[in-house]
């Protein structure tokens, strides 16, 4: 929805990065590596950005030790990075239609979860619910294919713009785990979470 919005899926990966670490700069080749894209296609849309002041740029002085034979001799080099314009007028709105546009793309990814089999308990954790380097964000507990599965989740970690990490338990072996008091099981039922189905007996 939101490339034919924005007419370039580059741009709204671009946008969602900025917007998600407003306070963070990023230079170029960092964003090419975290988008997977090419470095010409990434160039044109920061250009874009910051044409409409969406983004701005920051010069950083940075210093390179450099041993020209046995001295050590200290270069300063300027990096160029970018950065969100937090002053950009309609900053509040684009961060709002993120959210929203997210809010969109989750709901969609729970409805074709739920159509892969039959669902006992499903939880959106980790980076549904802002939890950093958490060690997964989807667990879903019932009879589904492995491989269907899969195959809905990298699609919508193309449309998120973000690795999605799940896990698939049986109810038996959720039931096995939760009796044990399985320490990877409960980091997810003890830590913050969204329970989007809960028909387990």
């Amino acid at each position: 929805m939101l490339e034919q919005l924005f007419g370039s899926k580059t741009r709204v990966k671009l946008l969602r990065i900025f917007l998600n670490h407003p306070d963070r700069p990023y230079y170029v080749r960092e964003l090419t590596r975290e988008l997977k894209s090419q470095i010409n296609a990434v160039r044109r849309e920061l250009e874009n950005l910051e044409s409409m002041e969406i983004i701005m740029i920051k010069i950083v002085d940075k210093e390179e030790n450099k041993i020209k034979g046995k001295k050590k001799k200290i270069k300063k080099k300027q990096k160029k990075f970018f950065i969100i314009n937090q002053n950009f007028i309609l900053y509040p709105e684009l961060k709002a239609l993120m959210l929203k546009a997210e809010l969109l793309v989750e709901q969609h990814l729970i409805k074709k979860i739920k159509e892969l089999g039959n669902i006992n308990y499903l939880v959106l954790t980790g980076v549904f619910v802002g939890l950093k380097d958490f060690p997964v964000d989807i667990l879903a507990v019932g009879k589904v294919n492995p491989k269907r599965m899969k195959s809905v989740v990298k699609k919508f970690e193309r449309d998120l713009g973000r690795e999605i990490n799940y896990t698939l338990l049986s109810a038996q072996e959720f039931k096995y785990r939760r009796d044990i008091t399985d320490k990877f099981l409960y980091s997810i039922l003890d830590n913050k979470k969204v329970v989007v189905v809960d028909q387990l007996d």
